[in-house]
């Protein structure tokens, strides 16, 4: 059945790591933005008393990025558990900065053994087409972009980066072999090219990330190129509008974002009521991308039923009831992948 489906979706084959990635830079995120030349940062400790009933100590750092002459600020939380031993941690990018927040069960994350980092996209720069504000404004004075520059998805996953090697300095406290990032929706495509831009991270979670994210464009349900680039054309580079209603003549699909992070952990997470999304194309790049993973894509079923967890292979998938939203049932099944996983 997925061989079928998947012939039906007239795929790109499977490349090299970098030759996928430099389609990808190209054709649909734009080029990151280069690495700073010079980073600092400023901690506020402990900013809620007695924090998860003194599970955890929450602190704030704003972290100052030299880029050329212009410097660009952003501030980020993260919760450490105050047992002893080293953390694996999350990082999560969160529609917010509430700490905890209604898409970050904080406390019941403390309990079972991981610290968390986690930063408002919008503190980065504005989800909408203004490319003059925050890191954009830094990048394009003029508000202007060439065909492969960033869109604001490879802005976000910037940022990550950045959070990552502030973590880096916490080496005496977190377990840096078992970093995870993690996003919904818009944030779970930027979690995927987080991953996969950056070695560092042993794990990456999507979550109800559809279109440009972790679903097969070619014959997708629910939202396309077309629907996408309408509204959140900004997300892509411009390259990426040459794809409207042109899928068949993209010379890449989402199983390369995924296949991309190999030969790390992926977990794939819907909700079978987010037809938007449309679950079935998330599960079938799992198993387009598979190839790229020393343990493949272990699943014959398809689709997927509600409380299906297809957690052997190193790319994993799962199926909620419900609809788009980043639930406690999502973490858990994250922290069951990640502790069957992780190094």
């Amino acid at each position: 059945m997925f061989k079928e489906m998947l012939k039906e979706r007239n795929l790109p084959k499977l490349l090299s790591r970098n030759e996928m990635l430099s389609i990808l830079f190209k054709e649909e995120y734009g080029y990151l933005p280069q690495k700073p030349t010079n980073l600092s940062w400023k901690v506020e400790e402990n900013i809620v008393g007695n924090f998860c009933a003194g599970k955890a100590v929450l602190n704030k750092i704003t972290i100052a990025c030299e880029i050329g002459e212009k410097v660009f600020s952003f501030p980020f939380c993260v919760a450490i558990p105050t047992a002893e031993g080293k953390h694996p941690f999350f990082i999560h990018i969160n529609f917010r900065d509430a700490v905890p927040d209604r898409y970050m069960p904080t406390e019941e994350l403390i309990d079972n053994g991981f610290a968390i980092f986690s930063f408002c996209y919008k503190d980065v720069t504005s989800d909408n087409d203004d490319f003059t504000d925050g890191l954009a404004g830094v990048l394009y004075g003029d508000g202007k972009r060439k065909p492969t520059d960033a869109g604001k998805i490879a802005m976000w996953a910037w940022a990550a980066h950045r959070v990552m090697d502030y973590a880096q300095t916490l080496k005496s406290v977190l377990d840096l072999k078992n970093a995870i990032v993690c996003g919904h929706s818009r944030l779970g495509k930027t979690a995927l090219l987080t991953a996969a831009t950056d070695e560092r991270f042993a794990f990456a979670y999507s979550n109800d990330s559809g279109c440009g994210g972790a679903a097969i464009i070619r014959k997708k349900k629910g939202e396309t190129v077309n629907d996408i680039c309408k509204t959140f054309s900004y997300w892509f580079c411009e390259n990426y509008k040459k794809y409207i209603d042109n899928e068949e003549n993209m010379p890449f699909d989402q199983h390369y974002l995924l296949a991309g992070i190999a030969p790390r952990k992926v977990l794939i997470g819907s909700a079978a009521e987010d037809h938007w999304a449309d679950p079935v194309s998330e599960q079938l790049c799992c198993m387009a991308s598979s190839g790229a993973f020393e343990k493949e894509f272990v699943c014959e079923k398809i689709p997927a039923e509600i409380g299906d967890e297809f957690f052997e292979g190193d790319i994993g998938y799962h199926l909620r009831k419900g609809l788009h939203y980043y639930s406690r049932e999502d973490w858990l099944k994250l922290i069951k992948f990640v502790n069957m996983h992780k190094l």
